[in-house]
């Protein structure tokens, strides 16, 4: 191989190594990233140096037997949370995001807080709950405390509630140990058979 061989084949192989570092990795590393993530949600925890498993939810501690109750954290029957999470690949880069309104207090946690107005429909509804828990025809001290819960709001004279939910953090997206090696490990896989050719 002369000299200008060799300066031919390096400039074919640096062509070859930035259309496999802007245009072809980033899909790549976008689909590995996209699956890691919603593996996540099978396992129901963040995958960071093990398994770091998600706090329960009320209905799956009540124990239930509705369909919900068999769904793990994050979960439903449709998944739309899962399925938010998609990788966008640019130019040397890739994003994972989930434009979800809700996808950042899950995978942050937080409080969230809202003022909803106390309309005569709530009203109803809260009676027909109070009813439901036990609560219409027995004496004040028979009556259970989630049926006193649905009578105070009921009765409230507020004409707005101030509630308050905190949201534990679920992490669902973020940086992990085991994605960063099998990144590394495919950069370095398709790297090798770039400059192996």
């Amino acid at each position: 191989m002369t000299i200008k061989e060799f300066h031919q084949y390096a400039k074919q192989k640096e062509k070859e190594l930035d259309r496999l570092y802007n245009d072809i990795l980033p899909v790549k590393v976008g689909a590995i990233a996209k699956r890691h993530f919603q593996d996540n949600f099978r396992k129901g925890g963040f995958v960071d140096g093990g398994l770091t498993p998600w706090p329960a939810t009320r209905r799956q501690q009540s124990g239930g037997k509705s369909a919900a109750s068999r769904y793990g954290p994050l979960l439903s029957s449709r998944t739309h949370l899962m399925r938010s999470v998609r990788d966008v690949p640019g130019r040397a880069r890739t994003t994972i995001v989930s434009d979800l309104p809700y996808s950042r207090i899950h995978n942050e946690g937080g409080t969230i807080e809202t003022h909803p107005n106390v309309t005569p429909r709530m009203r109803r509804f809260a009676w027909a709950k109070f009813f439901e828990a036990g609560g219409g025809g027995k004496k004040e001290t028979e009556v259970p405390a989630e049926a006193l819960k649905w009578k105070k709001l009921a009765l409230t004279r507020k004409a707005k509630l101030d509630i308050r939910v905190y949201i534990p953090q679920r992490k669902f997206i973020g940086a992990s140990r085991e994605l960063e090696e099998r990144i590394s490990e495919k950069i370095i896989n398709e790297t090798r058979k770039v400059l192996g050719k």
